[in-house]
């Protein structure tokens, strides 16, 4: 079980190791809850990315919902685009055809670029890496169609 504290909110992901099965509980968090930057996207991202910061929230009408949680993304000549994208689809075990590397929980938004579990320690060829528990929940909330707004945020302090 792993639990990820937010500004306003508490998100507990629960592994039904028996049966295999993830399941993510969104519930109300004790007030005045801090952790972390505040998300710099606007009240209609689903999720938001701070390219500069290198931290991803999910968000819904302008609240944090989960996050802000660690993330690596596009190196030179392969950046990350800032933006706002729309969710296009989801595959829990995607295999990219382009580098034949596992990109599991894959959640695309702009063509090939999609949040997925991965390392943190290299920068990728445009995709945003995540660990793999909060991979699994960006994958179990991110529905297509959802918008996801990429920033080139503040430096942080």
């Amino acid at each position: 079980m792993g639990v990820h504290f937010t500004a306003r909110r508490l998100a507990v992901t629960l592994a039904a190791t028996a049966f295999g099965v993830g399941v993510t509980v969104l519930a109300p968090a004790a007030a005045g809850a801090q952790d972390g930057p505040t998300a710099p996207c606007n009240d209609r991202a689903d999720a938001c990315i701070d390219l500069v910061n290198n931290l991803s929230w999910l968000m819904q009408g302008g609240d944090v919902t989960y996050g802000p949680v660690p993330i690596s993304h596009g190196k030179p000549g392969y950046e990350t685009p800032a933006g706002t994208f729309r969710v296009t689809f989801k595959n829990k075990d995607h295999i990219s055809s382009i580098y034949n590397a596992p990109m599991p929980n894959a959640v695309f938004f702009n063509g090939g670029i999609a949040f997925h579990a991965g390392s943190l320690n290299s920068r990728s060829a445009g995709c945003v890496r995540m660990l793999f528990e909060d991979s699994e929940v960006y994958f179990n909330t991110l529905q297509p169609g959802d918008t996801v707004q990429v920033v080139r945020g503040l430096p942080a302090g």
